[in-house]
């Protein structure tokens, strides 16, 4: 009688998830305005389907771009590990038919908590219906701004001043992590993806406290090219200075 191995019963590993939260405005992501909703509904998803979530990508950005550092980044991070991208609603992935449409077709699962059991068809109806909810927003507003025009109010002054202070804050921002990115070009580190690992071991995140991706990791780089050098005399050159 030939001899047959015992039968070895195989353990299903939990499915990865990949949270994304994103909202629109810089006031609703400092106060968490939103956030904290989508962070509870996709944690109860991804317990109650038993996965498990191996990384949260916050964003400030609008639903209209498409291409979103953040978002961008969650869609990597999703195809290196084979995770799927999880979301509150499908308005906080996109409002727009056509984008929605690539991504199912490019590669990456995603599941909307608000409508799980979603088939391709439903999702199509589901990304045209916040289409159109974002072309009535944008109608409103733009018929409210032409009325306080005409009333003699001047506009743009409060968006000016908000684009100047969050333009500082991100100057600032780069430039405290300074020393951090020298210290990782000075250990060899060449790549935007060697630069963000780096970031990531040392204990840094981003302004919106996600891990750093190569599009986050350029954006600060751009910045720091188009400012002055910061005065770091004094400082543990390549430790964090500042958390």
């Amino acid at each position: 009688m030939s001899y047959k191995p015992p039968l070895t019963r195989q353990i299903a590993l939990p499915r990865p998830y990949v949270a994304y939260l994103r909202v629109s405005t810089a006031r609703q992501g400092v106060s968490g305005l939103g956030l904290e909703a989508q962070r509870e509904a996709v944690t109860r998803y991804v317990e109650q389907v038993g996965g498990v979530l191996i990384d949260e990508v916050v964003e400030v950005e609008s639903g209209k771009l498409k291409d979103r550092p953040g978002l961008l980044g969650a869609l990597a991070h999703c195809r290196s590990k084979s995770a799927t991208l999880v979301i509150a609603r499908l308005d906080r992935l996109a409002r727009n038919v056509a984008f929605v449409s690539s991504l199912m077709d490019g590669g990456v699962e995603f599941v909307a908590v608000d409508a799980p059991y979603a088939n391709r068809l439903m999702l199509h109806i589901l990304a045209a219906f916040a289409e159109h909810e974002r072309d009535m927003v944008s109608a409103r507003t733009k018929a409210a701004l032409q009325a306080a025009k005409a009333r003699g109010v001047k506009l743009g002054v409060n968006g000016a001043r908000l684009a100047t202070a969050r333009k500082a804050e991100a100057v600032a921002f780069a430039q405290q992590l300074a020393p951090a990115v020298e210290a990782a070009k000075a250990a060899g580190c060449t790549t935007l993806a060697q630069i963000s690992n780096h970031l990531n071991t040392g204990g840094w995140r981003t302004r919106e406290g996600s891990d750093w991706c190569p599009a986050t990791t350029r954006r600060v780089l751009v910045r720091l090219a188009e400012t002055p050098k910061p005065n770091i005399s004094g400082y543990a050159f390549g430790f964090p200075v500042s958390r």
